[in-house]
């Protein structure tokens, strides 16, 4: 975990995908799902493990969960799936996984290649290929996607009066190499992605400031549940509204938060129609 050495009065944690940046389609999208598909031999029911991963990345309450758990979500639907049982696919997740990622906090590939290593475990070898050529394609597809607009002037905003964490479940190379290509790094004081630990442990940070000055801005509900872990604030970029997200963050939130004024009443608000965004159920039909 990165220990932050307080210099400014008010902390802000940040996540990356989704909310500074929109990239998560993209990588979902064009990146994740194909590899899915291909490394776990979902070829004759691609058609519902692309609406399985979209789901549990994208459109649900999962939203920016880290990939391995992601994987596990969707392989899960995907056994539920009636059409899926009707084809006869069947839909096996590795126990071996399951125990790495229910024991590990720090879900990234260093970490899943030492127990790979120590084990020897071909299903989490298997599982490393894989987010290895997820990152792969990642590093070939996502580039010249700028932040949303307000990002910029949100975090000048800050600047000064806040010291700023990346807080991301993304691996740290790929959050400093789209940091770095729109010129934000200089805002932040550290970039803290899925080698670094949880969001939740990196937030841990905020217990350095005084009740009430450190916020979170996430788009998904891991996020709040890091910030509401660590006494946070925590602001919300809604997912599909990103735009008028930032825009209300640069005009209103940070004066509030600077001012005292967020929690409470404004910050209740922000939550009940965040919360509207999301299902936890996909429409689809599941089988007990």
């Amino acid at each position: 975990m990165y220990s932050i050495e307080p210099k400014q009065e008010y902390f802000v944690g940040i996540d990356s995908d989704g909310c500074v940046f929109d990239t998560m389609e993209l990588k979902h999208k064009e990146c994740f799902i194909p590899n899915i598909i291909k490394y776990y031999n979902l070829q004759a029911i691609s058609k519902y493990a692309r609406e399985a991963a979209e789901f549990v990345n994208l459109y649900s309450k999962s939203r920016g969960i880290n990939r391995f758990p992601a994987l596990v979500e969707a392989l899960e639907w995907l056994q539920k799936r009636p059409e899926v049982q009707a084809r006869g696919v069947e839909i096996t997740i590795p126990q071996s996984l399951r125990q790495w990622i229910e024991t590990e906090t720090k879900l990234g590939n260093p970490a899943l290649k030492a127990k790979v290593e120590e084990t020897g475990d071909e299903d989490l070898k298997h599982a490393l290929e894989w987010s290895e050529q997820v990152n792969r394609t990642v590093s070939e597809f996502v580039h010249d996607v700028p932040p949303y607009p307000m990002v910029r002037e949100s975090l000048q905003k800050l600047s000064g009066k806040a010291d700023m964490l990346v807080c991301s479940a993304t691996p740290n190379e790929a959050l400093k190499a789209e940091w770095s290509e729109h010129d934000l790094t200089q805002y932040v004081t550290e970039i803290c992605g899925q080698e670094s630990g949880s969001k939740k442990e990196t937030l841990s940070n905020a217990s350095k400031y005084a009740a009430d000055h450190s916020l979170m801005i996430g788009d998904a509900p891991g996020d709040y549940k890091a910030a509401v872990a660590n006494n946070c604030l925590f602001y919300p970029i809604n997912p599909g509204e990103e735009e008028a997200s930032w825009k209300r963050f640069h005009d209103e939130a940070i004066d509030r938060f600077f001012a005292g004024t967020f929690a409470g009443e404004y910050q209740q608000k922000l939550l009940e129609e965040f919360d509207s965004y999301l299902p936890e159920k996909p429409k689809w039909p599941v089988s007990a």
